[in-house]
């Protein structure tokens, strides 16, 4: 493999560990927030990578992804161990649980503006290839807010339909079952990763245009 490549590929990873990590710190933090501190007394509300890491969703997904099919590469998607909630715990369950499902997908929207932000001071520093490193890493924290969005378990859209419909959690678990495998099927579908790319590019189109960063 080509050491271009191969270094691209690692620095790619390591961004998606840092963007899930602080994706989960939000879904932690917020149940904290909340009341819920099941999280927190489990040690979830951390940066630490190792306390979120997920085998199959932050480890051999995205690996074989960037290494295995360089027809995707660009398209780059994984998850974390979900956060751990208990809602009797909350103050208001419906809405609680929403704002703590939703927190992930704002943190990396939030993390998007600030990577944009950080990519227009480069340019002021004349520094093409932070530029290039911030704004790569803004389009693939938008691309884990979009994806999570989905409403297929474990994903973050499908525990907020569960909310709005009140769902029972044992109903949604035993679908959640076969959530990864109807997931990784569902992002062979070119329609769904098309519809994906064409809301992140042009999410990332207009935060790059309120931080003066050109395309």
């Amino acid at each position: 493999m080509d050491s271009k490549v191969l270094i691209d590929g690692l620095l790619m990873y390591i961004g998606l560990v840092v963007l899930l990590t602080f994706h989960e710190f939000g879904h932690a933090w917020m149940a904290w927030r909340c009341g819920d501190d099941t999280a927190r007394l489990q040690g979830r509300v951390s940066l630490n990578p190792l306390v979120h890491i997920d085998l199959v969703g932050t480890v051999i997904l995205p690996l074989a992804m960037i290494f295995l099919s360089p027809s995707i590469g660009r398209f780059l998607v994984g998850w974390a161990k979900p956060v751990p909630v208990n809602p009797s715990n909350l103050r208001n369950k419906t809405m609680d649980d929403i704002l703590v499902t939703l927190a992930g997908p704002w943190m990396n929207l939030l993390l998007a503006v600030v990577l944009l932000g950080l990519a227009r001071v480069a340019m002021a520093a004349d520094s093409p290839s932070a530029v290039e490193l911030c704004g790569s890493m803004a389009r693939l924290s938008l691309v884990l807010c979009f994806f999570n969005l989905l409403p297929i378990p474990p994903l973050d859209g499908s525990q907020v339909v569960r909310a709005l419909t009140g769902m029972s959690y044992e109903t949604y678990h035993n679908l959640a079952r076969y959530g990864f495998l109807v997931l990784i099927l569902v992002l062979q579908i070119p329609f769904v990763r098309g519809l994906l790319s064409l809301v992140t590019n042009t999410s990332w189109r207009i935060i790059a245009g309120w931080m003066g960063v050109s395309p």
